[in-house]
């Protein structure tokens, strides 16, 4: 067996393990974070559930900690006091990315984590499957139920070679997106080996994963060899290592080679990370800001090579350099070993360890600015800055760009190449994080600020459709796109008012227009071209548009969190059987047909009123999701 077979088969629950069947498997880990976190715990309360079940469960505080009003500081005390009531761990505010502070003191090999966040995939770095889903299907599984997907496709990447002075994790990943692409990828997981993936440590590949969500696949796993049993030592977990390796002849979909000597500099221009270009190609472009950090590049290794290169030089007068430690325990490391002192010499600003920037939540760039980012996504807006033209780059280059004001190409500088090597030994201090309490548990006062309501229940799906097209949107439709993230996020916790922000960055009035349509008794669809849903897990892109009455997308293609997001919140999501037929569609037809007795059939057949053309869309649901989405949902499903 391969890698993934391996840990998929060890965990199976229901189904037959065959690509493309669903599956259910047993979850060993969970972890939520803040924007995505207090809604899947008030669903958890919501299914009526009284204890944890997993092995483990953590809860972080990552991304909303600008606490500008009282709305996120209320949700922090209710993600607190949760954490006490029902046993799960709390990694309170400054304590750092949960990606990365999962990584360090809580991942093993061989196991599975399910995250209600897109880049949970990171933990396939340390030989985890790590899977991204939304809120809701967390929620189930932090109360003992099982996890359903799709039996995965599995790629082979073999890696070759060494990487070379100056290319880095960031360009091998960006080097797959090249490759793969952002879309067509559903259903896939990659599993990386071959000799090369020796020369990696355990954050290099955590890099490569974390960035495997782009490519829109399940997960991404590397083996657990001795590079990760050095790691968990260095960490103090040395009894968290097991071996995990693929048998010889393993069987695979395909197999993809990569020579890391080969490897270039790259970047990932705007607005898609799958937009690659080479660090030759764009030399010389002026830089307005440089954001180095996020969960996929601001481990102990990332930091200290950015303090090496900035060791005695000056932030270039036309930038603004920003850098986040990825957790305090690599904060503390930097400082002790200098490179914090070399950074703030140099003029950066030192952030919290924590998501900002990454999603827009503060230092976002000026009008039309040109971002360099070690972070994972370059979306249109998400910068917090709708025109700014954001690119990926990995930490070097970025750190480069900031003392020179521009793009440049290493071996045009004088600047040496840094060695840094990974640590034999981690600063361990878990302080920040809350244990469960026994005494605490079944006993803690739930606390729960204004801002926080109930999640919100859907109607059963009609048996008949009378619905019209709200809104007409085009291809790699993201989660930022349907639901704005940066300070929109502290009403994560408040459905109703989240709502009044649904494509709040494409058509400001589809939130008024469709409450009006449901009022009149009118279902509200959503019309979409190809790769509908890219980004985050943010379960918020399908629950708020529920609460605004959208009972169906009708796309040329769906990503996967998205489309089980969409299931869960009895959203039905639609795939034309004949792609021409999006362009035939406008906003404002009247859309009509069977609905719910048509679920089970696979298909489904619209009239529209407007031309009476007979559109037939395809509906691939297993009889699980058949039921969920006839029941309005995975709540009403559940708690019946």
């Amino acid at each position: 067996m391969n890698i993934v077979e391996k840990v998929l088969k060890n965990h199976l629950k229901e189904g037959e393990y065959v690509p493309g069947k669903e599956i259910a498997v047993r979850i060993d880990q969970t972890l939520t974070q803040d924007a995505t976190g207090t809604m899947a715990y008030l669903q958890f309360e919501a299914l009526g559930l009284k204890e944890i079940k997993t092995d483990l469960s953590v809860s972080y505080v990552d991304h909303n900690t600008v606490q500008v009003g009282f709305e996120n500081n209320d949700d922090h005390l209710y993600l607190k006091t949760i954490a006490e009531r029902y046993g799960i761990f709390y990694s309170r505010a400054g304590n750092g990315i949960c990606h990365q502070v999962h990584l360090e003191r809580f991942g093993k090999p061989a196991t599975t984590l399910l995250g209600s966040d897109s880049h949970t995939p990171t933990g396939g770095g340390i030989g985890q499957i790590a899977i991204g889903a939304g809120g809701l299907d967390v929620a189930v599984a932090m109360g003992g139920g099982n996890f359903y997907l799709t039996a995965p496709k599995v790629y082979k990447v073999n890696l070759t070679g060494a990487l070379r002075p100056w290319s880095s994790a960031k360009d091998v990943v960006l080097e797959m997106l090249k490759i793969l692409g952002t879309k067509g990828n559903v259903g896939v997981i990659l599993e990386y080996g071959g000799e090369g993936v020796k020369t990696l440590s355990v954050p290099q590949r955590a890099v490569i994963t974390n960035m495997g969500a782009e490519m829109g696949v399940t997960t991404s796993i590397f083996p657990s060899d001795e590079v990760t049993k050095e790691f968990l030592k260095a960490q103090g977990r040395e009894k968290d290592w097991i071996e995990l390796t693929a048998d010889k002849d393993s069987a695979y979909e395909r197999e993809i080679t990569i020579d890391l000597s080969s490897i270039e500099p790259l970047a990932a221009a705007p607005h898609s990370p799958g937009n690659i270009k080479t660090i030759k190609e764009i030399e010389g472009m002026p830089v307005d800001q440089v954001c180095i950090g996020s969960c996929t590049n601001s481990s102990y290794r990332d930091m200290m090579m950015v303090g090496e290169i900035l060791k005695g030089k000056i932030v270039n007068e036309g930038v603004s350099l920003g850098i986040a430690p990825g957790s305090r325990q690599v904060l503390e490391m930097i400082d002790r070993d200098g490179a914090l002192g070399a950074m703030i010499a140099a003029g950066a600003r030192i952030m919290e360890s924590a998501c900002g920037f990454c999603i827009g939540n503060h230092f976002s760039p000026k009008s039309g600015g040109v971002s360099l980012r070690t972070s994972n996504r370059n979306f249109e807006g998400r910068s917090g800055t709708k025109d700014a033209q954001v690119y990926l780059v990995s930490p070097e280059i970025a750190a480069l760009a900031a003392i020179y004001g521009k793009v440049v190409l290493p071996e045009n500088t004088d600047i040496k190449y840094p060695n840094v090597a990974e640590p034999q030994e981690f600063l361990v201090d878990d302080r920040m994080i809350i244990k469960p309490d026994s005494k605490r548990m079944g006993q803690t006062e739930i606390s729960r600020g204004p801002n926080i309501g109930k999640p919100p229940v859907n109607d059963p799906m009609p048996a008949k459709l009378n619905g019209e097209v709200a809104i007409k949107v085009g291809d790699k439709i993201t989660t930022d796109h349907i639901m704005p993230a940066g300070a929109r996020l502290k009403y994560r916790s408040n459905v109703p008012k989240y709502a009044e922000f649904v494509f709040e960055n494409i058509d400001k009035t589809f939130p008024e227009r469709s409450l009006k349509n449901k009022e009149a008794g009118i279902a509200n669809i959503i019309v979409a071209g190809d790769s509908y849903g890219q980004g985050s897990s943010r379960e918020h892109a399908a629950m708020c548009p529920m609460y605004l009455g959208v009972k169906a997308v009708i796309a040329k293609g769906f990503e996967r969190i998205h489309a089980a997001n969409l299931i869960n919140f009895g959203i039905l999501p639609l795939i034309f059987a004949n792609p021409a037929d999006y362009d035939d569609l406008q906003q404002g037809d009247k859309l009509t047909g069977d609905f719910a007795p048509a679920v089970a059939k696979g298909k489904i057949t619209l009239t529209n009123a407007r031309t009476g053309k007979k559109i037939e869309l395809l509906c691939e649901l297993s009889p699980r999701q058949q039921d969920i989405v006839t029941a309005g949902g995975l709540l009403n499903y559940t708690v019946k």
